[in-house]
Protein backbone atom coordinates (compact mmCIF):
# COMPACT_ATOMS: atom_id res chain seq x y z
CA UNK A 1 0.00 0.00 0.00
CA UNK A 2 2.81 2.41 0.91
CA UNK A 3 6.32 2.65 -0.54
CA UNK A 4 9.01 0.78 1.33
CA UNK A 5 10.28 3.08 4.08
CA UNK A 6 6.93 4.63 5.00
CA UNK A 7 6.16 3.60 8.57
CA UNK A 8 2.45 4.15 8.06
CA UNK A 9 -0.39 6.56 8.81
CA UNK A 10 -1.42 7.47 12.32
CA UNK A 11 -3.66 9.92 14.12
CA UNK A 12 -3.53 11.88 17.35
CA UNK A 13 -5.87 10.53 20.03
CA UNK A 14 -8.23 12.93 21.78
CA UNK A 15 -7.33 14.58 25.08
CA UNK A 16 -8.56 12.37 27.92
CA UNK A 17 -10.02 13.37 31.26
CA UNK A 18 -7.47 14.21 33.95
CA UNK A 19 -7.95 10.83 35.65
CA UNK A 20 -7.57 9.02 32.26
CA UNK A 21 -10.88 7.25 32.91
CA UNK A 22 -12.05 7.78 29.32
CA UNK A 23 -8.74 6.94 27.64
CA UNK A 24 -9.71 3.33 26.85
CA UNK A 25 -12.84 4.59 25.09
CA UNK A 26 -10.81 7.15 23.13
CA UNK A 27 -8.43 4.44 21.97
CA UNK A 28 -11.40 2.19 21.13
CA UNK A 29 -12.71 4.99 18.90
CA UNK A 30 -9.38 5.22 17.10
CA UNK A 31 -9.05 1.46 16.81
CA UNK A 32 -12.00 1.25 14.42
CA UNK A 33 -10.07 3.47 11.98
CA UNK A 34 -7.48 0.76 11.31
CA UNK A 35 -4.54 3.16 11.64
CA UNK A 36 -0.93 2.07 11.97
CA UNK A 37 -0.10 4.35 14.89
CA UNK A 38 -1.69 6.59 17.52
CA UNK A 39 -0.08 9.76 18.85
CA UNK A 40 -0.65 10.14 22.59
CA UNK A 41 -0.90 13.73 23.88
CA UNK A 42 1.02 13.02 27.08
CA UNK A 43 1.40 16.79 27.37
CA UNK A 44 -2.15 16.78 28.78
CA UNK A 45 -2.15 13.61 30.90
CA UNK A 46 -0.76 14.63 34.34
CA UNK A 47 2.07 12.12 34.00
CA UNK A 48 4.96 14.26 35.28
CA UNK A 49 5.01 16.25 38.52
CA UNK A 50 8.02 18.38 39.38
CA UNK A 51 10.14 16.57 36.81
CA UNK A 52 9.23 13.13 38.19
CA UNK A 53 6.95 10.49 36.69
CA UNK A 54 3.76 9.80 38.63
CA UNK A 55 3.77 6.01 38.49
CA UNK A 56 0.08 5.28 39.20
CA UNK A 57 -0.96 7.49 36.27
CA UNK A 58 1.62 5.96 33.97
CA UNK A 59 0.34 2.51 34.92
CA UNK A 60 -3.18 3.61 33.87
CA UNK A 61 -1.81 4.81 30.54
CA UNK A 62 0.12 1.60 29.93
CA UNK A 63 -2.92 -0.56 30.72
CA UNK A 64 -5.09 1.44 28.31
CA UNK A 65 -2.46 1.11 25.57
CA UNK A 66 -1.66 -2.58 26.01
CA UNK A 67 -2.79 -5.10 23.42
CA UNK A 68 -3.84 -2.57 20.77
CA UNK A 69 -3.32 -3.34 17.08
CA UNK A 70 -1.30 -0.17 16.43
CA UNK A 71 1.96 1.42 17.48
CA UNK A 72 2.44 4.71 19.30
CA UNK A 73 4.08 8.08 19.13
CA UNK A 74 4.00 10.69 21.88
CA UNK A 75 3.64 14.47 21.92
CA UNK A 76 5.26 15.76 25.09
CA UNK A 77 4.82 19.10 26.89
CA UNK A 78 4.40 21.96 24.45
CA UNK A 79 6.27 24.52 26.55
CA UNK A 80 9.64 22.75 26.66
CA UNK A 81 11.74 25.43 25.00
CA UNK A 82 15.52 25.46 24.71
CA UNK A 83 15.41 29.10 23.56
CA UNK A 84 14.30 30.06 27.08
CA UNK A 85 16.40 31.84 29.72
CA UNK A 86 19.62 29.80 30.12
CA UNK A 87 19.03 29.60 33.88
CA UNK A 88 15.81 27.65 33.28
CA UNK A 89 17.12 25.18 30.70
CA UNK A 90 17.95 22.48 33.27
CA UNK A 91 14.27 22.55 34.30
CA UNK A 92 13.20 22.11 30.68
CA UNK A 93 15.61 19.20 30.32
CA UNK A 94 14.37 17.56 33.51
CA UNK A 95 10.79 17.58 32.22
CA UNK A 96 11.91 16.41 28.77
CA UNK A 97 13.89 13.52 30.26
CA UNK A 98 10.90 12.31 32.30
CA UNK A 99 8.62 12.69 29.27
CA UNK A 100 10.98 10.69 27.07
CA UNK A 101 11.01 7.96 29.72
CA UNK A 102 7.20 7.90 29.62
CA UNK A 103 7.35 7.53 25.83
CA UNK A 104 9.81 4.68 26.14
CA UNK A 105 7.64 2.83 28.64
CA UNK A 106 4.57 2.91 26.38
CA UNK A 107 6.68 1.70 23.46
CA UNK A 108 6.45 4.87 21.38
CA UNK A 109 8.59 5.01 18.26
CA UNK A 110 8.70 8.82 18.07
CA UNK A 111 8.60 11.60 20.67
CA UNK A 112 7.51 15.03 19.39
CA UNK A 113 8.70 18.27 20.98
CA UNK A 114 8.48 21.85 19.75
CA UNK A 115 11.49 23.70 18.40
CA UNK A 116 12.59 26.85 20.20
CA UNK A 117 10.72 30.15 20.06
CA UNK A 118 11.74 33.49 21.57
CA UNK A 119 11.05 37.21 21.28
CA UNK A 120 12.89 38.79 18.35
CA UNK A 121 16.36 39.83 19.50
CA UNK A 122 19.60 40.95 17.84
CA UNK A 123 21.14 38.29 15.63
CA UNK A 124 23.92 37.41 18.06
CA UNK A 125 21.39 36.72 20.83
CA UNK A 126 19.35 34.47 18.56
CA UNK A 127 22.46 32.59 17.43
CA UNK A 128 23.41 32.06 21.07
CA UNK A 129 20.00 30.51 21.65
CA UNK A 130 20.51 28.15 18.71
CA UNK A 131 23.87 27.07 20.12
CA UNK A 132 22.29 26.27 23.49
CA UNK A 133 19.45 24.39 21.81
CA UNK A 134 21.93 22.25 19.87
CA UNK A 135 23.75 21.40 23.10
CA UNK A 136 20.62 20.43 24.99
CA UNK A 137 19.06 18.53 22.09
CA UNK A 138 22.24 16.49 21.76
CA UNK A 139 21.94 15.54 25.44
CA UNK A 140 18.27 14.76 24.93
CA UNK A 141 19.21 12.55 21.99
CA UNK A 142 21.28 10.43 24.35
CA UNK A 143 18.25 10.04 26.65
CA UNK A 144 16.02 9.20 23.68
CA UNK A 145 18.51 6.55 22.54
CA UNK A 146 18.49 4.97 26.00
CA UNK A 147 14.67 4.96 25.95
CA UNK A 148 14.46 3.45 22.46
CA UNK A 149 12.67 6.52 21.06
CA UNK A 150 13.45 8.96 18.24
CA UNK A 151 13.25 12.60 19.35
CA UNK A 152 11.51 14.58 16.58
CA UNK A 153 11.72 18.39 16.83
CA UNK A 154 8.69 20.18 15.38
CA UNK A 155 8.47 23.22 13.13
CA UNK A 156 6.79 26.24 14.78
CA UNK A 157 5.27 29.38 13.26
CA UNK A 158 5.73 32.26 15.72
CA UNK A 159 3.36 35.21 15.26
CA UNK A 160 2.30 37.26 12.26
CA UNK A 161 3.33 40.58 13.83
CA UNK A 162 7.01 39.72 13.73
CA UNK A 163 7.51 39.74 17.51
CA UNK A 164 8.52 36.07 17.83
CA UNK A 165 11.45 34.25 16.28
CA UNK A 166 10.75 30.69 15.14
CA UNK A 167 12.91 28.60 12.81
CA UNK A 168 12.11 28.42 9.15
CA UNK A 169 12.03 24.79 8.00
CA UNK A 170 15.37 25.19 6.23
CA UNK A 171 16.99 26.53 9.41
CA UNK A 172 15.62 23.65 11.47
CA UNK A 173 17.08 21.30 8.85
CA UNK A 174 20.50 22.89 9.30
CA UNK A 175 20.20 22.56 13.07
CA UNK A 176 19.28 18.87 12.93
CA UNK A 177 22.13 18.26 10.50
CA UNK A 178 24.57 20.10 12.80
CA UNK A 179 23.46 18.11 15.86
CA UNK A 180 24.12 14.93 13.85
CA UNK A 181 22.64 12.53 16.41
CA UNK A 182 21.15 9.17 15.49
CA UNK A 183 18.11 9.84 17.70
CA UNK A 184 17.42 13.52 16.93
CA UNK A 185 15.22 14.12 13.90
CA UNK A 186 12.49 16.57 12.85
CA UNK A 187 8.73 16.70 12.95
CA UNK A 188 7.55 18.47 9.80
CA UNK A 189 4.21 20.13 10.53
CA UNK A 190 3.04 21.19 7.08
CA UNK A 191 0.53 23.71 8.37
CA UNK A 192 2.97 25.31 10.83
CA UNK A 193 5.43 25.76 7.98
CA UNK A 194 2.67 27.14 5.72
CA UNK A 195 1.76 29.71 8.35
CA UNK A 196 5.40 30.67 8.95
CA UNK A 197 6.02 31.27 5.26
CA UNK A 198 2.71 33.10 5.03
CA UNK A 199 3.92 35.51 7.71
CA UNK A 200 7.47 36.15 6.49
CA UNK A 201 7.29 35.29 2.79
CA UNK A 202 9.49 32.88 0.89
CA UNK A 203 9.30 29.70 -1.16
CA UNK A 204 7.13 27.26 0.80
CA UNK A 205 7.92 24.24 -1.37
CA UNK A 206 11.68 24.84 -1.22
CA UNK A 207 11.60 25.37 2.56
CA UNK A 208 9.64 22.19 3.22
CA UNK A 209 11.77 20.20 0.77
CA UNK A 210 14.88 21.29 2.71
CA UNK A 211 13.53 19.81 5.96
CA UNK A 212 11.86 16.71 4.52
CA UNK A 213 15.01 14.48 4.50
CA UNK A 214 15.36 15.03 8.27
CA UNK A 215 11.66 14.54 9.10
CA UNK A 216 10.89 11.08 10.44
CA UNK A 217 7.56 12.40 11.72
CA UNK A 218 4.96 14.38 9.77
CA UNK A 219 1.98 16.28 11.18
CA UNK A 220 -0.78 16.14 8.63
CA UNK A 221 -3.47 18.83 8.74
CA UNK A 222 -4.49 21.72 6.54
CA UNK A 223 -4.82 25.50 6.77
CA UNK A 224 -4.77 28.59 4.57
CA UNK A 225 -1.49 30.06 5.84
CA UNK A 226 -3.31 33.19 7.00
CA UNK A 227 -2.68 35.19 10.16
CA UNK A 228 -5.18 34.84 12.98
CA UNK A 229 -5.72 38.60 12.83
CA UNK A 230 -9.46 39.10 13.29
CA UNK A 231 -11.21 38.43 16.58
CA UNK A 232 -13.96 35.85 16.20
CA UNK A 233 -16.65 34.48 18.51
CA UNK A 234 -17.48 31.02 17.19
CA UNK A 235 -15.07 28.41 15.80
CA UNK A 236 -17.10 28.39 12.59
CA UNK A 237 -16.22 32.05 12.08
CA UNK A 238 -12.52 31.25 12.26
CA UNK A 239 -13.10 28.56 9.64
CA UNK A 240 -15.01 31.07 7.52
CA UNK A 241 -12.10 33.51 7.47
CA UNK A 242 -9.51 30.72 7.17
CA UNK A 243 -7.35 32.25 9.87
CA UNK A 244 -4.74 30.53 11.98
CA UNK A 245 -3.65 26.98 12.78
CA UNK A 246 -7.02 25.38 12.05
CA UNK A 247 -6.07 21.69 11.96
CA UNK A 248 -8.40 21.08 9.04
CA UNK A 249 -8.74 17.73 7.28
CA UNK A 250 -6.13 17.26 4.58
CA UNK A 251 -7.44 18.85 1.38
CA UNK A 252 -9.75 21.38 3.05
CA UNK A 253 -7.21 24.23 3.08
CA UNK A 254 -4.70 25.66 0.64
CA UNK A 255 -1.57 23.55 1.25
CA UNK A 256 -0.29 22.26 -2.14
CA UNK A 257 -0.14 18.61 -1.13
CA UNK A 258 0.51 17.10 -4.55
CA UNK A 259 3.34 19.50 -5.25
CA UNK A 260 4.86 18.67 -1.86
CA UNK A 261 4.81 14.95 -2.50
CA UNK A 262 6.45 15.52 -5.90
CA UNK A 263 9.17 17.74 -4.40
CA UNK A 264 10.02 16.13 -1.05
CA UNK A 265 12.27 13.19 -0.22
CA UNK A 266 11.58 11.69 3.20
CA UNK A 267 13.82 9.47 5.31
CA UNK A 268 13.29 5.76 5.85
CA UNK A 269 10.76 5.16 8.62
CA UNK A 270 8.70 8.32 8.07
CA UNK A 271 5.31 8.38 9.81
CA UNK A 272 2.34 10.38 8.52
CA UNK A 273 0.40 11.43 11.64
CA UNK A 274 -2.92 13.29 11.37
CA UNK A 275 -3.63 16.10 13.85
CA UNK A 276 -7.33 16.77 13.30
CA UNK A 277 -9.33 19.52 14.97
CA UNK A 278 -11.67 17.65 17.39
CA UNK A 279 -14.58 19.77 16.09
CA UNK A 280 -14.02 18.22 12.66
CA UNK A 281 -13.76 14.58 13.73
CA UNK A 282 -16.88 13.91 11.64
CA UNK A 283 -14.54 14.15 8.62
CA UNK A 284 -11.94 11.72 9.99
CA UNK A 285 -12.57 9.04 7.35
CA UNK A 286 -12.19 11.55 4.53
CA UNK A 287 -8.99 12.90 6.10
CA UNK A 288 -7.57 9.41 6.52
CA UNK A 289 -8.28 8.54 2.89
CA UNK A 290 -6.56 11.71 1.69
CA UNK A 291 -3.55 11.15 3.94
CA UNK A 292 -3.19 7.52 2.91
CA UNK A 293 -3.25 8.58 -0.73
CA UNK A 294 -0.42 11.04 -0.08
CA UNK A 295 1.59 8.47 1.87
CA UNK A 296 1.27 6.12 -1.10
CA UNK A 297 2.98 8.77 -3.26
CA UNK A 298 5.80 9.53 -0.80
CA UNK A 299 9.36 9.43 -2.11
CA UNK A 300 11.89 7.86 0.25
CA UNK A 301 15.56 8.77 0.01
CA UNK A 302 17.33 10.63 -2.77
Amino acid sequence: MYPKGVRGVGITAGQPASDLSDLPALLDRVERLDVDSVELPTCAMDLVFGGRIRRPHLDLLKRACAGRPFGYSVHGPLVINFFDDPARLPRHFEVLKASLEVAGEVGAAHYVMHSGVMPVQPAEVIEGAYARQREWLSKAGDVARDCGVLLCVETMFGDHQGRTHASLPSRLAREIEAIDHSHVWATLDFSHAFLRLGYVGGDYLAEVAALAPFAKHLHMHDSFGLADAIETVFPSEKFAFGHGDLHLPVGWGAIPWQALMARCNFPDGVLFNIELNPRLWYAVDECLAATRALAAEARIGA
